[in-house]
């Protein structure tokens, strides 16, 4: 793709999705993300009623009178988005690609991040990790990262969830608000999400595309698997065969939603050529509700 290319597609994707962010997120965002822990403040003397288990012991001792450590809320997060970029992500049968979206995403979390004055780092993932941006702040950063998205070249194309979640794990120390945005095509990551979601705060974005969970009948197609190359002559016309394809479908979101259930992680699944707006606003209502 030429510069100037690139250049007109991040200044598009720039407006849409930071209108999108200040507008209708932000607000959300600070409410359902701040906070995640207590940080250190100061040491002040000990009041009746202080809990005796803040009480700093180095600095009473300095000064033979009983001192105790304030926390206060952290405000500032470390957003890590965790995307996949295998080729099954180069797909989609109304109007946008499943890429096209999770760019989309990724840039609307950005922006509502950067806002909240929060750091932002990109794992691109496929069955292998295939870049990784440490976590920053300011525009400048952000538009790299859309950037990346849009004109990325993955050098596998297949899955491995779990190998993108380790790898988050690993590199990122401290406890960050990780999106995991796939469309979930892998499997044999459940223990990785486990682990994820116990050390960091890990939500689940689902692209999907409504030909992946019910097909047409337009005869007999030649079907391609974007991941394996492999491909597959389908008797589309067959109700046996279609019915077959919805059910495995149903099956593979039914045992998607187990997994997000069992280990506490909160998910939200966006369709191509939809609105990605309510899913993500029920998701942070959602967040808000339980607090």
């Amino acid at each position: 793709m030429e510069a100037q290319e690139i250049f007109k597609k991040v200044r598009k994707i720039e407006i849409k999705t930071r209108g999108l962010s200040n507008q209708i997120f932000s607000g959300e965002y600070h409410s359902v993300f701040k906070g995640r822990g207590m940080a250190f403040s100061e040491v002040r003397e000990y009041q009746f009623g202080d809990d005796i288990r803040n009480i700093d012991w180095n600095v009473t001792a300095r000064f033979n009178h009983p001192f105790v450590k304030i926390f206060e809320e952290e405000r500032e997060l470390t957003v890590m988005l965790v995307i996949d970029v295998s080729g099954s992500n180069n797909f989609g049968t109304n109007s946008q690609l499943k890429q096209d979206v999770i760019t989309e995403i990724a840039a609307v979390l950005s922006f509502s991040a950067i806002h909240n004055n929060d750091k932002v780092g990109v794992i691109f993932f496929s069955d292998k990790i295939e870049k990784f941006i440490p976590p920053k702040k300011g525009t400048s950063h952000i538009l790299r990262i859309i950037r990346e998205l849009i004109d990325f070249k993955a050098e596998n194309k297949g899955t491995n969830i779990a190998e993108g979640l380790r790898y988050l794990s690993n590199v990122i120390k401290k406890k960050s608000t990780a999106f995991l945005i796939s469309d979930f095509m892998g499997d044999g990551f459940e223990k990785a999400i486990q682990i994820a979601n116990y050390k960091h705060d890990l939500i689940a974005i689902r692209i999907t595309d409504e030909r992946e969970q019910n097909i047409p009948n337009v005869g007999l197609v030649n079907m391609v698997d974007a991941e394996t190359g492999i491909t597959r002559w389908v008797d589309t016309s067959s109700s046996k065969v279609r019915n077959h394809y919805a059910n495995q479908a149903k099956l593979k979101m039914a045992h998607l939603d187990t997994i997000f259930g069992r280990y506490g992680v909160d998910a939200a699944k966006i369709h191509t050529g939809s609105d990605y707006v309510k899913p993500l606003m029920n998701l942070f209502k959602k967040r808000e509700s339980r607090k």
